[in-house]
C-alpha cells in the first residue's frame, strides 16, 4: 500500500492486517455477524491465497499489486477477537493504524459501507476486544452495514445480528463491493475509499 508504506517504518515486512470478524463453525458461516468472514472469503477467492491455523485464528497472505496483506479471521468467537489480531499484530509488527477490521455494524443501513480510522466502539464486542488488547481505538475499520429488525419483527439486536443473511438482503452484492472497498484501500488510501464508499 503507498500510503501506508511510506508513512511506517519499524521493520514491518508487512503493508496492511486485515481482520474480518465473526464466529467460528458451520452455525454461524451466514450470519449477518460473519460479514467479515466473508468479506475475506471473497479477497482469497479474488487473489489466489489459502488460509491455515495461526494465531488462535485462519491466516491467509497475499499481495495486492505490490502490498502485502496478511487477512486473519479470528476463531475465538466474537468478543475475544483481540486475542487473535493482537498477537498477529505483534508478529508482523504492524501498528495500529496499519490494522484494517472488518465487521458487521447493525447502526448503518443494510448495504451501507463506512471506512475509517478509531472512533467509538458502538458496542461493538469484537471491537472492544481489540481495542482492549490493543490498547487503543485508533485502528482503521470498514464497517459494514446489516441494519436492525425492521418494523414488527421483535427479535433483540443480538439475535438479529446472529440470524442468517436473507435472500432479499443480497449478502453477495454487499460482500463483493466490501471486498472492492478493501481493494481501493490498499490502492488509493483511506480519503479516496471513504469519498467512493461511505455513503
Amino acid at each position: 500500500m503507498r500510503l501506508l508504506r511510506r508513512e511506517r517504518g519499524g521493520g514491518s515486512s508487512l503493508d496492511l492486517l486485515v481482520a474480518g470478524l465473526g464466529n467460528p463453525g458451520r452455525e454461524y458461516a451466514r450470519n449477518r455477524r460473519n460479514v467479515g468472514f466473508m468479506v475475506l472469503d471473497e479477497l482469497v477467492r479474488r487473489h489466489g491465497g489459502s488460509f491455515r491455523g495461526k494465531f488462535s485464528g485462519e491466516l491467509a497472505e497475499l499481495r495486492l499489486g505490490d502490498a502485502k496483506l496478511a487477512l486473519l479471521k479470528p476463531l475465538t468467537f466474537m468478543n475475544e477477537s483481540g486475542r487473535s489480531v493482537v498477537p498477529a499484530a505483534q508478529f508482523f509488527k504492524v501498528e495500529p493504524d496499519a490494522i484494517l477490521v472488518v465487521h458487521d455494524e447493525s447502526d448503518l443501513d443494510l448495504g451501507r459501507l463506512q471506512a475509517r480510522l478509531g472512533g467509538g466502539l458502538a458496542g461493538h464486542n469484537g471491537l472492544r476486544s481489540i481495542n482492549k488488547q490493543l490498547g487503543t481505538p485508533d485502528f482503521l475499520r470498514l464497517r459494514v452495514g446489516v441494519g436492525r429488525p425492521g418494523r414488527g419483527d421483535r427479535r433483540p439486536l443480538a439475535d438479529y445480528v446472529l440470524s442468517d443473511f436473507t435472500p432479499e438482503d443480497d449478502a453477495a452484492a454487499l460482500v463483493l463491493r466490501a471486498a472492492d472497498a478493501v481493494e481501493c484501500l490498499v490502492a488509493d488510501g483511506l480519503d479516496e475509499t471513504q469519498r467512493r464508499y461511505n455513503t
